[in-house]
């Protein structure tokens, strides 16, 4: 196989993937099986997940890629009958370990859902929020600093400096999603998962936060889940393939789009199922 132009190299998974070409891994998973009940949603899923990259999960509606993307963040601590089994770790560290502080944890890897969700509080307060019980801002002037760098961070200072103590809920539905970007971006993350993040927007918004995907990589380790394989080709480096709980394949966003090595990709992807 020619190695792909992109500085990653492909790899697939199963077998246990290959090093990336600077071996440097954000997010490792070994093993890793998801139960809701009785139902075995993820199983036996390995994967390594670069830095300064954006990764996309893609597959049918219910293959896993959704319940995988919270195991990261152990969102789904919050479902009842849900377990995770085998090893997760961000930076080497197991984030299942009993002794690992969730809230912290999901500090660090931040979360947009596939729905707006500002907090029914100012445009400020939304982003000053996090920053505040954490601890990150000594004072008033530093605690202001960090609201605008993160709503310039999301693309969205601009827009709305002259009404940062209007309602978060009173933007547009873009707007709102960059607001929920700035708000996770306000804690220091160095991970930040999607969950179809636009979904719900119009094409002219998808664009702008497609854009703002694009800048953020630079400094963090983006996952992504969409619906829209053509999303998938224009904001990630890296493409996953998820069928049936199952991780079919995994590498390079080109070349998974135009020379997949397994059946079941080249079937979605073409659209023979899905």
């Amino acid at each position: 196989m020619n190695a792909p132009t992109a500085p990653f190299q492909t790899y697939i998974t199963p077998p246990h993937p290959r090093a990336l070409s600077n071996g440097k891994f954000k997010i490792t998973a070994s093993g890793v099986d998801v139960h809701y009940g009785e139902k075995h949603a993820i199983k036996n899923l390995s994967i390594d997940i670069p830095d300064r990259a954006v990764s996309a999960f893609i597959g049918p509606s219910g293959c896993g890629k959704s319940t995988f993307l919270r195991a990261i963040n152990r969102m789904n601590d919050t479902i009842p009958g849900c377990r995770v089994t085998g090893d997760i770790e961000v930076d080497k560290h197991d984030i299942y370990d009993p002794k690992i502080d969730v809230v912290q944890l999901r500090a660090k890897v931040g979360m947009v859902f596939q729905k707006p969700n500002p907090f029914p509080k100012s445009i400020y307060e939304n982003v000053a929020y996090g920053p505040r019980i954490h601890g990150l801002a000594k004072d008033k002037t530093e605690l202001d600093q960090i609201v605008e760098q993160s709503l310039r961070k999301a693309g969205l200072w601009e827009e709305v400096k002259d009404r940062l103590a209007q309602p978060g809920t009173g933007l547009s539905g873009g707007q709102q999603q960059r607001l929920c970007i700035a708000r996770a971006i306000a804690v220091n993350p160095e991970v930040i998962l999607m969950d179809e993040p636009c979904s719900a927007l119009d094409p002219i918004a998808t664009a702008k936060i497609e854009e703002l995907i694009d800048e953020l990589r630079q400094n963090y380790c983006i996952v992504i889940v969409t619906h829209s394989m053509q999303q998938a080709a224009r904001v990630s480096q890296l493409t996953a393939f998820f069928h049936l709980g199952t991780l079919v394949e995994y590498g390079d966003t080109d070349e998974m789009f135009t020379a997949p090595q397994e059946k079941r990709t080249q079937d979605y992807i073409t659209g023979r199922f899905g």
